[in-house]
């Protein structure tokens, strides 16, 4: 089974201000301001089986080695007698130098992406489309709302999970434009 694991860490609860904008001819619009009030922060660990799509998430008050155990143990514990490939990038809280959980657990094998390329992990993928569905706009109070939102999310895509299709795009070479007018063509 691979695996891809990442974390999302210091996402804010945001109280929103929210009311009617009054425009000047006389139309109101009712929405969001750029103005809100903090309410404290999560920090959400994910888990993307590539081959299915199923996301699994476990939420924390910090990100640490301490955590990252925690949520990698909850993720074990679900696959009983199962190889384990575990994607992951070079955080320092998920490659220690002498790793006592990793030789614990023979079944579990880490693969890192290389420096600068977390985008290979597709656990990123699953994040930006929480980021646009749920997180952008959020209001809440206190950060176990953010929680509530992150869970009932997972438990909506989850249930027809889709794995991510990487796809190559053609690109085409294109001489440099020295106008700027060019560049709208």
């Amino acid at each position: 089974m691979v695996i891809s694991v990442d974390e999302k860490p210091a996402i804010q609860a945001l109280e929103r201000a929210q009311g009617w904008l009054r425009l000047p001819n006389g139309e109101a619009l009712r929405g969001h301001t750029h103005e809100y009030k903090r309410h404290g922060t999560t920090t959400l660990f994910a888990a993307l089986e590539v081959h299915t799509g199923i996301a699994h998430v476990g939420h924390y008050r910090r990100r640490r080695r301490r955590e990252f155990l925690d949520f990698m143990n909850r993720l074990v514990a679900q696959y009983p007698d199962t190889e384990l490939h575990v994607v992951l990038d070079n955080l320092n809280t998920h490659k220690p130098k002498h790793d006592r959980w990793l030789a614990r657990h023979p079944q579990v094998h880490f693969h890192y992406t290389p420096t600068h390329a977390s985008w290979l992990n597709q656990v990123e993928v699953w994040f930006s489309i929480l980021t646009r569905a749920v997180l952008r706009g959020l209001s809440a109070t206190d950060p176990r709302q953010v929680c509530a939102a992150i869970n009932r999310f997972t438990a909506a895509r989850n249930e027809r999970p889709v794995p991510f299709e990487w796809t190559k795009v053609v690109v085409y070479p294109v001489g440099l434009t020295h106008r700027y007018a060019d560049l709208r063509k």
